[in-house]
């Protein structure tokens, strides 16, 4: 091989380590099923460094399916799931707590336990992932209660007395509190109103800039779509139909996408931006 191969060739192999750096989560092949039903099959995805990648589908198409089999909550029939570099069928008992330990989780609705506090909530995954002291540990969850907005004096409440977007932010809280890496967000402004969610699409936008997270958000909010994202990954057919812009979404040929993003309620969005 000539010297200028073999530079080509380095470079390539260069280039091509770099963008596997780059890559936080990567899905290839992935099949999940329950009984006869096969909800997603040879599904691909590639979650970049330092995004916010918007997962969108119809309702039922399996967005919050292919979250919990990435987390290990559903078993996949077939494919492989590497997070942070790490194969998570191949991972030993320790690369799996590493990678479980750099990744934080809102799920819908909050998924708060009804009879912990907030203080308490917060406190789960160092419990269950680090050795502190108790005051370390409320020290901690008071932090987070600012990192996310909240009055201090909320980690003594309980679920049943917070707002549902005051849950939200607990429940963010308790995702960030051992300063993960990635971020998976579940349906994270359902149920809020227009001002509650704006204020949450803010707040993501700011941490994923100040603490570097990537951040995986599944969604269907249109708004936060086009003003929190830097790609979009849509599914249907039961696999990743396309991961690009918001730009290359409104211009891509298929049915759904089209209704979705260029549809009556996308087109009223970009009247009333105008």
């Amino acid at each position: 091989m000539s010297t200028a191969a073999n530079l080509s060739h380095s470079g390539t192999e260069q280039t091509s380590a770099a963008q596997d750096r780059d890559i936080v989560l990567r899905a290839r092949g992935v099949t999940v099923g329950f009984g006869d039903v096969i909800v997603l099959k040879d599904l691909d995805l590639d979650v970049r460094r330092g995004e916010i990648l918007g997962f969108v589908g119809g309702s039922g198409t399996g967005k919050s399916v292919l979250m919990r089999a990435i987390l290990g909550l559903t078993p996949k029939r077939a494919g492989t799931i590497e997070v942070l570099g790490v194969d998570l069928d191949e991972a030993s008992e320790e690369e799996r707590s590493h990678v479980e330990r750099n990744w934080g989780v809102l799920f819908q609705q909050g998924a708060l336990f009804s009879s912990l506090n907030v203080r308490q909530n917060i406190q789960v995954p160092m419990r269950e992932h680090l050795h502190l002291s108790q005051r370390l540990m409320d020290e901690l969850a008071l932090l987070k209660l600012d990192q996310v907005g909240l009055p201090r004096d909320a980690a003594e409440k309980f679920p049943s007395e917070l707002s549902g977007g005051m849950v939200k932010r607990a429940s963010l809280a308790r995702a960030l509190v051992l300063d993960p890496e990635i971020v998976f967000l579940d349906e994270p402004t359902s149920g809020l109103d227009p001002i509650g969610a704006a204020a949450f699409d803010d707040l993501t936008i700011k941490l994923r800039d100040t603490l570097g997270l990537t951040v995986y958000m599944v969604t269907h909010d249109l708004d936060s779509l086009h003003s929190t994202c830097d790609r979009i990954a849509v599914l249907a057919e039961k696999r990743v139909l396309v991961e690009d812009t918001m730009a290359d979404m409104l211009a891509f040929d298929h049915p759904w996408v089209q209704e979705y993003f260029n549809g009556v309620r996308g087109a009223r969005r970009r009247d009333t931006v105008s």
